[in-house]
């Protein structure tokens, strides 16, 4: 069983957390009623032990938890390298954040189109963000963004296969509001006093799958403790808890 959460659990880099956590309830679901039809009429030994039995549902919390941690060390190793420069407070600041969205907005090349946000979009207390988004003409490509120093900058092509799945990885810049950054941020920092020997974050990022939104860190460290946190799509807080 061990190895078949870790099986399922290293699918997160190729499918997305959401993708992976339906593989996990699906792989325990029992089986279609077709065959219950085919013995109904016939004695279920007591000894089977049910899939949502208390000890399953703990392995597929396990498997979960283990899923949104490879996803954040694996986004964690892109972001590092937009730690540039000294923090300005940028993560907390609701009008810097509006400003840089309405700018964004406003890209000549998107005038009368939408805006769709592919795959993840970093937020960095320095003043940058890097974003992802979709051709404004060509929905096979995908273009990056740096926002430094107030503007956008030109467009940069990403390398896509035929393998990725647009589709599923997009959502409207409409659906991210970035004042709710500073939500994010002020839920992050109330929690991370709570825990002794956390460090301050300097970045938070967005993921999207299955045209959903999920927040990251998905974890604050301490010097003696682990707690996993969730949050609403609208940055607030959902969930918090000791691992």
């Amino acid at each position: 069983m061990k190895n078949l959460i870790i099986i399922i659990a290293t699918g997160i880099l190729l499918t997305g957390c959401e993708k992976v956590s339906k593989s996990i309830n699906e792989t325990f679901e029992p089986v279609a009623d077709t065959t219950a039809q085919h013995t109904k009429n016939e004695e279920i030994p007591v000894s089977v032990p049910s899939p949502y039995s208390p000890a399953v549902e703990k392995q597929i919390e396990e498997a979960q938890r283990l899923v949104s941690t490879m996803l954040e060390k694996h986004t964690k190793t892109r972001t590092d390298t937009y730690k540039e420069g000294e923090n300005t407070d940028f993560l907390t600041n609701e009008e810097k954040l509006k400003s840089a969205e309405e700018a964004l907005r406003k890209l000549p090349q998107y005038a009368g189109k939408e805006i769709r946000v592919y795959n993840i979009i970093h937020f960095n207390d320095n003043g940058s963000i890097r974003a992802m988004l979709q051709h404004p003409t060509n929905p096979g490509y995908i273009d990056n963004y740096e926002y430094k120093d107030g503007k956008w900058s030109d467009p940069t092509p990403e390398q896509m296969s035929v393998r990725d799945d647009i589709e599923s990885r997009l959502v409207p810049l409409e659906k991210i509001d970035f004042a709710n950054v500073a939500k994010a941020a002020n839920v992050y920092h109330q929690k991370i006093e709570q825990v002794e020997g956390a460090k301050p974050i300097t970045t938070i990022y967005i993921s999207i799958a299955n045209n959903n939104l999920r927040w990251f860190p998905a974890s604050i460290n301490g010097s003696r403790e682990r707690y996993s946190i969730q949050l609403n799509q609208n940055g607030t807080l959902k969930k918090f808890e000791r691992e």
